[in-house]
């Protein structure tokens, strides 16, 4: 499974981005997606997840605000981030879980919010 993120850039605090995830290889197989994102000096965390279900889970700092979503049929998964903080700066990036087992994860998108 391949992973490529779009969407990152600057912006200012209160703006919105939209974050890609395209999915190739054998998506078919992926039962888990996800956005996480690492900080400068700061550990990676998650963001939100979502499964083949639609089943979403969104981390607490960001709830109300992101949005995680994915369309099957294009092997893509989203994430709309509106209301931004200078704080959700930050590399984001993409992550799969194949047959529960295998985990993927994309090269990262830099997401800036100026403040």
């Amino acid at each position: 499974v391949q992973l490529v993120e779009s969407g990152g850039g600057l912006v200012q605090a209160g703006g919105s981005l939209r974050l890609s995830c395209a999915a190739s290889g054998r998506p078919s197989e992926i039962d888990v997606m996800g956005w996480y994102r690492q900080a400068p000096g700061k550990q990676r965390e998650v963001v939100a997840r979502i499964t083949n279900r639609d089943t979403t889970s969104i981390a607490d700092s960001v709830k109300g605000r992101f949005t995680i979503s994915r369309d099957n049929a294009k092997n893509e998964m989203y994430l709309q981030m509106n209301s931004l903080k200078p704080e959700d700066t930050a590399v984001y990036y993409c992550y799969a879980r194949q047959r529960g087992i295998y985990e993927y994860w994309g090269q990262g998108t830099q997401v800036t919010v100026s403040s």
